[in-house]
């Protein structure tokens, strides 16, 4: 590990040099990145004046590891009873999220959290807990626990709803799937404080805040008294509004002196992560942690994927660096994934992919294959090959043998920097040191070349890695297709589509098919656009009808329609919302005539049929 903190710290000074040297010979270039010495970063987060807790002993920790020891028992409930650990909302939502691979004990703990220790679960707990039973071995306690969320007004989190209602599909669990979401909406309509959240909802959404919306705020009788579950209601209705969002946050607590809570501060965190309230964010934040609260593990979870979606890569990580200093820390892959958020930028940014990595090693983490394999795809993607290639030299010597993820990053860096005969020479590298190149390797030096304009090239090497005895898959073919595409060489972009689908026994992508056919008929090449329909058919997709229907009304002959509408069906004759698209295209382009000759040549039920008839009158 020293080696690799020197090799980085070398890493940063040739880097800082080189930058120096390219200022002074290009005046005009500004320099874009440059590297942090794991040893002393030179970033300091803000929080840290008030949250000092670096180093110690995580008690949510030591709590997961006694559950995880041993079988649940009435001797494991009484020593955690005896472990004297504060079950705060923070530690039981880290606890259950770090169990969530293992449901039996997830059912366990919550049952004896909340049965035997009177905790009380908040709606984002409960969600929780509907995410681990939502299988068929456990769907009972699935509508248990929701038809008790329901009665004590709570909500389902969206994500949890639609995570948990997309596994229902994928496992044919229909009828669960339509009754998740009637509870789902009943939950949020079927509430006392339903009328009250409306009414709050809508004057906060009337006008912008003010003495005006006070007062009229002031009217609303509340039959209830304020909860945390109220005020996270309130907050879901307003996630769209995060400024006015906060505003209520602020109304409620003075107006009924109510003293916000972890529940709560985690709750509007969530609405106000946005970029137009990004200030409001890490103010709220600063002032939960001086309240002595935390962010729970959910919240930090949902927040930094949104974080990373939005490419919002600068919060991400200090609000990594902060969840590190927690006992609640994130996991090794969630390190990884962000590193790979962070060097997936077009030029991604050095200072922030070091950052996570010291804050990583400062925390008492050794550096997995993965985090190496963060900074490799890191220095790579910006040229930095010399230094990534020191980088992996570290990495063996750490025990990790570089693989085909290491190589690609590789691949794709040098690809990116067009440096296409060094990429390929990459590949007799793996060879000789025993790692075979994958189709996803492969794809890469293979989409590298058409991705500059060397389809030939790029075929070349499609031959090699075919007489090696390595498959093509339905990415390769879509990277083929449009480089192909690129050039216009539309007809060439076909031939290998048919010829890879029809002996090489590659079905592609949908979306392949589409793109493709459109080309095809942009170039009035009805007849191969015609044979991709078939070859959609033999591979159970939906068809496609749109362009082919735009296609034959402006230019296709009664002849070009009969043929679609069979190459369009599945039976043996096309439905009758097909013939009515086809009648449609031609009255709409004019072609009055056509259509009527079509009709004549089509079957009795079509020609009898009313919709088809209004559309001529009669014939």
């Amino acid at each position: 590990m020293n080696q690799t903190k020197r090799l980085l710290s070398t890493i940063r000074l040739a880097n800082s040099l080189y930058s120096t040297q390219l200022a002074r010979t290009h005046p005009n270039n500004k320099v874009r990145t440059r590297f942090l010495d794991l040893h002393v970063p030179n970033y300091v987060s803000p929080f840290l004046n008030f949250h000092a807790k670096l180093f110690f002993s995580s008690k949510p920790e030591q709590t997961l590891n006694i559950i995880l020891s041993e079988k649940w028992s009435d001797e494991l409930e009484q020593e955690l009873s005896k472990s004297k650990f504060d079950f705060t909302h923070e530690t039981v939502m880290y606890v259950l999220k770090k169990l969530s691979k293992e449901p039996q004990k997830a059912s366990d703990f919550f049952n004896w959290i909340v049965g035997k220790q009177g905790f009380q679960p908040s709606s984002s707990i409960y969600s929780i807990m509907l995410r681990v039973y939502g299988n068929k071995e456990s769907i009972k306690q699935f509508w248990i626990t929701a038809q008790k969320m329901k009665e004590e007004g709570f909500f389902i989190d969206d994500q949890a709803y639609l995570m948990i209602l997309q596994d229902f599909k994928n496992s044919n669990m229909i009828n669960e799937a339509t009754n998740l979401t009637k509870i789902y909406n009943s939950m949020a309509n079927d509430n006392v404080m339903n009328d009250a959240i409306k009414g709050i909802v809508g004057v906060v959404l009337d006008s912008d805040w003010g003495n005006g919306v006070e007062k009229r705020l002031a009217g609303i009788k509340f039959d209830f008294n304020v909860s945390d579950n109220f005020v996270l209601r309130v907050l879901k209705n307003l996630r769209k509004y995060p400024l006015k969002a906060i505003k209520f946050f602020r109304w409620v607590s003075e107006t009924f002196n109510y003293e916000h809570n972890t529940i709560t501060y985690n709750g509007v965190l969530r609405v106000l992560c946005q970029e137009d309230s990004i200030k409001e964010f890490w103010n709220i934040f600063k002032e939960m942690k001086n309240a002595g609260h935390e962010m729970d593990l959910d919240t930090y979870l949902k927040i930094s994927r949104f974080f990373q979606k939005r490419k919002m890569l600068k919060e991400a990580v200090e609000l990594y660096e902060h969840m590190m200093d927690t006992p609640y820390k994130p996991s090794i892959q969630h390190c990884s994934v962000l590193l790979r958020t962070i060097a997936g930028n077009i030029s991604p940014n050095l200072d922030l992919v070091f950052r996570v990595v010291n804050k990583f090693e400062a925390t008492g983490n050794s550096l997995s294959k993965s985090v190496y394999d963060g900074i490799h795809r890191s220095l790579t993607s910006v040229g930095q090959f010399e230094e990534a290639e020191k980088m992996m030299t570290a990495m063996k010597d750490a025990g990790y043998e570089p693989d085909n993820i290491t190589y690609s990053q590789l691949i794709f860096g040098l690809c990116k920097a067009r440096r296409l005969e060094d990429a390929a020479k990459v590949l007799d590298e793996m060879q000789a040191n025993g790692c075979t190149p994958d189709i996803k390797t492969w794809t890469i030096l293979i989409k590298g070349h058409c991705s500059a304009n060397e389809v030939d090239k790029a075929l070349i090497i499609f031959a090699n890695m075919i007489e090696k005895g390595c498959e093509a898959d339905a990415d390769l073919l879509d990277v083929l297709v449009n480089g192909f595409l690129s050039q216009n060489k539309v007809i060439d972009a076909h031939q290998v589509l048919v010829e890879m689908t029809e002996t090489g026994g590659v079905k592609p992508w949908q979306a392949t098919y589409k793109n493709l056919i459109k080309k095809l008929l942009l170039e009035r090449k009805f007849e191969e656009a015609l044979k991709l329909l078939r070859l959609m058919k033999k591979h159970e997709y939906p068809p496609v009808s749109e362009p082919f229907v735009g296609f034959v009304s402006k230019f296709g002959t009664i002849d070009d329609a009969l043929e679609f509408l069979k190459a369009l069906s599945y039976k043996e004759s096309p439905s009758v919302s097909s013939y009515l698209n086809v009648f449609q295209g031609f009255v709409d382009e004019g072609r009055e005539l056509e259509a009527k000759d079509l009709l004549f040549k089509c079957p009795p039920h079509i020609r009898k049929n009313k919709g088809i008839s209004s559309l001529f009158g009669s014939v």
